[in-house]
């Protein structure tokens, strides 16, 4: 079974920074895109931003540009996201994927489990 797994959410004050991390499952998977998408209660799942493993191509929900940075490590295949400036509205759950790529949901075939982040007013 193929396994994505995230980790460092958590809670923190509007303003300040987190960092997620995301490591993808190696093997034939590394041509693929990873994804960050987020959920809030009662809402749909959106794109936040994408990187690609073969070139580093990045993009980013409009949302997010100038606050967010995705990056990877191929070496740890691991990818991150460094979130600065966070605002209540970033309050959700953060799922990291990896897939043909794309901004819908529909184009990532393997999910993590995902990790709540909460931003405090």
């Amino acid at each position: 079974q193929v396994q994505v797994v995230e980790s460092g959410g958590g809670l923190v004050q509007t303003g300040g920074s987190l960092r997620l991390s995301c490591v993808a499952p190696g093997g034939t998977f590394s041509w693929y895109t990873m994804g960050w998408f987020r959920q809030a209660p009662g809402k749909e799942r959106e794109f936040v931003s994408a990187t690609k493993w073969s070139d580093g191509t990045t993009s980013y929900a409009d949302s997010v540009k100038g606050r967010f940075t995705i990056s990877r490590d191929n070496a740890k295949r691991t990818v991150y996201l460094q979130m600065n400036s966070l605002k209540p509205e970033d309050t959700a759950v953060y799922f990291c994927a990896t897939g043909r790529g794309g901004v819908v949901a529909s184009g990532y075939y393997y999910w993590g489990q995902g990790t709540q982040v909460t931003v405090s007013s």
